[in-house]
């Protein structure tokens, strides 16, 4: 991409849960730390681009808070692209989900296939994405509604609640592999890399329209969750796989067809393999010193942080920041998000 100037916008609920030494935001050129339920329209004086990631970003946490997942999935998203549009910014890149497509028996889903959300999550991404239609087609911003496969892979702040992230740190720290399903139900994948590929064509893209929703992935990463299982325990020598055969079905399962993102963007299709994540992974953990068997308790599972403020007081089940929290040691190293600052980052 030609040489920009990049703001980044985030509450700081995840600040702490790194698994790099260096904090990402070092590659920002400002930090701003607000809701996005609050943000100001004077944030997009002069913007370009809104890439918008901001989330509650996965089933277990939609399920918890399902009403507050509605609000910043689907009406904060809204709220930023009408801002965004009304400040003449030019592109708006969304951060959708292949999840839309549920349960979905058959081939492969397209952009044109019903859509099937059996989650808060999914179906406030469903909703997000008719409200942004709308926008894109009553304003002169282009929208991007990237719907991507499951991510995958290690970063700066690792998930340990996606599926393979899971399975590669149960395999290195209790040497098995526990598919809760009976290991059927397809999905299909993506590394964060690629994601960042994919965000970049999307802010540069000159055709597909004002407004776009495309899968984004590969065929190649369209997998049953025992085949990558299987796929971690031939990585992790010794590795034990469980598969629960007396599981009830589990109804989150449809393959994606990418053919409409692999004619759009030739140049930005994804590069890293399954051996490829999983080596990443094995790497990443193992270089950040994850040791503990009972990560699933720990801060690298969001819904455990979530947890740990609500029940310190510091945050509101409305996952917005109580007004007097006594502890906000677990956001060290960042300035109070509970206010709208911005600063350099370090070079």
């Amino acid at each position: 991409m030609p040489d920009c100037l990049l703001v980044g916008v985030d509450t700081g609920l995840f600040a702490h849960c790194l698994t790099q030494a260096n904090l990402p935001e070092r590659l920002l050129n400002s930090q701003v730390f607000a809701d996005v339920r609050d943000l100001p329209a004077e944030l997009f004086k002069g913007v370009d681009a809104v890439v918008h990631l901001a989330a509650v970003s996965n089933d277990p946490m939609g399920g918890r808070f399902e009403a507050v997942t509605d609000e910043i999935n689907h009406r904060a998203t809204l709220r930023t692209a009408e801002l965004a549009a009304r400040m003449g910014v030019r592109n708006f890149v969304f951060a959708s989900s292949c999840s839309m497509y549920g349960f979905a028996e058959g081939g492969a889903r397209t952009e044109t296939d019903e859509l099937n959300p059996l989650t808060a999550y999914s179906r406030s991404k469903v909703a997000a994405e008719t409200g942004l239609g709308e926008i894109a087609r009553n304003s002169q911003m282009t929208v991007s509604a990237l719907r991507f496969a499951t991510a995958c892979g290690f970063s700066g702040r690792t998930r340990l609640d996606l599926v393979l992230n899971d399975f590669v740190a149960s395999a290195l720290r209790t040497g098995r592999v526990s598919v809760l399903s009976d290991g059927t139900p397809w999905r299909p994948l993506i590394h964060v890399n690629d994601m960042a590929r994919a965000i970049e064509w999307a802010l540069l893209r000159q055709d597909g329209g004002n407004f776009l929703a495309v899968n984004v992935g590969s065929e190649d990463w369209n997998y049953q969750v025992r085949e990558l299982a299987e796929a971690v325990a031939a990585s992790v020598p010794g590795t034990v796989v469980e598969i629960n055969k007396d599981a009830p079905p589990d109804r989150r399962s449809y393959r994606v067809n990418f053919d409409l993102y692999r004619r759009l963007a030739p140049a930005h299709q994804p590069q890293v393999t399954l051996a490829g994540a999983i080596a990443d992974l094995k790497t990443g953990l193992d270089a950040a010193g994850l040791k503990d068997p009972t990560y699933r308790s720990a801060q690298l599972v969001r819904l455990n942080v979530l947890t740990q403020a609500i029940d310190g007081g510091s945050l509101g089940t409305d996952l917005r920041y109580t007004a007097n929290p006594s502890d906000r040691s677990y956001i060290s190293g960042f300035k109070d998000p509970a206010h709208r600052t911005r600063q350099a980052m370090p070079g």
